[in-house]
């Protein structure tokens, strides 16, 4: 059940002041708090993310699954969010970066993440980026 997975990320997350192990060690995790497109409710996901000219940002890659995952359409629909990175809590909205910027920024991160390649080449969508801009 990727609900258990991500639950015990969170945790493993939260009582390691941000730090995880297992295939995501090393990596830089957030815990993302969005609300649900459709029901409106409060949701938690464990995402890879970067930092890119002072911002925070994330591929919705979904492993290159057909479509984009839930935690993308949450954004659409309420780009307003949280972010717990390390100890810290922030507010932030999302945006889809579009065109060139998209492109630039989705290069950049294959060169340090070939995996993401790797999901590129197993969907026919085009891997949306999000921004993350911080609030306040």
């Amino acid at each position: 059940m990727a609900a258990d997975w991500n639950d015990k990320i969170i945790a493993e997350f939260r009582a390691n002041a941000g730090k995880v192990g297992g295939p995501f060690e090393g990596a830089t995790l957030l815990i993302l708090h969005t609300t649900g497109a459709k029901s409106g409710e409060a949701r938690e996901s464990p995402l890879l993310y970067r930092e890119h000219d002072g911002k925070l940002v994330l591929f919705a890659s979904y492993a290159g699954a057909p479509v984009n995952p839930a935690w993308f359409h949450n954004l659409v629909a309420h780009p307003e969010a949280t972010v717990e990175i390390g100890t810290e809590t922030r507010a932030v909205r999302a945006r889809v970066a579009e065109s060139e910027e998209r492109d630039r920024i989705w290069e950049w991160n294959k060169v340090d993440y070939p995996t993401f390649a790797g999901y590129e080449a197993k969907t026919d969508r085009t891997i949306p980026v999000v921004i993350l801009e911080s609030v306040g």
